[in-house]
């Protein structure tokens, strides 16, 4: 089972993440775009792993806001992305969730932390069309929980499910 831990987006955030994914079709900028309910900010990716040996999730000791921000490309990982607004607080909890991985024996892709959420695979963006000048929703939403999610190939590309959620939130992993 391929898992990631990972923050889900408010409905308004996922609602200003689609917006953006329209203004940037409309700017040229082609790709294969994800859906919104799929939209998500990974903080660690584990791959394959056991469900059933799933990891506990930290919980998010003070709720913090995260803004979104530019959007961008990561050209060697072929990825139409938006960020969000640099915080502290965000690459604290990442690291948090690094660290409770590593503790309990759980490997996980070691690359750096960037915040951000994949908005698109493989994008292209025209001659001419400078991300930046494309308008961002102002939007912030308030990070209370962790979630561990997993990645299943579906019909119409990977399909992402929250199977788990921050310890002390009740049930398995706080789901």
């Amino acid at each position: 089972m391929r898992l990631f831990v990972g923050l889900q987006p408010s409905d308004e955030f996922r609602t200003a993440l689609s917006g953006l994914q329209g203004r940037l079709r409309e700017a040229g900028v082609t790709g294969r775009y994800l859906d919104p309910s799929n939209l998500h900010m990974t903080l660690a990716f584990i791959g394959e792993w056991p469900e059933e040996d799933a990891p506990v999730l930290p919980e998010v000791e003070r709720p913090f806001s995260v803004t979104l921000s530019r959007p961008g490309v990561f050209p060697e990982a072929k990825v139409l992305w938006a960020g969000v607004a640099p915080s502290d607080a965000l690459d604290n909890l990442a690291e948090n969730v690094r660290s409770r991985l590593a503790e309990s024996g759980i490997p996980f892709d070691p690359k750096p932390f960037r915040a951000h959420i994949t908005l698109a695979r493989k994008p292209f963006v025209p001659a001419g069309v400078i991300l930046s000048d494309i308008a961002v929703p102002p939007v912030s939403m308030t990070v209370r929980e962790v979630c561990l999610y997993r990645s299943a190939r579906g019909e119409n590309g990977m399909e992402y499910t929250v199977i788990g959620r921050s310890a002390g939130k009740g049930g398995k992993n706080g789901e």
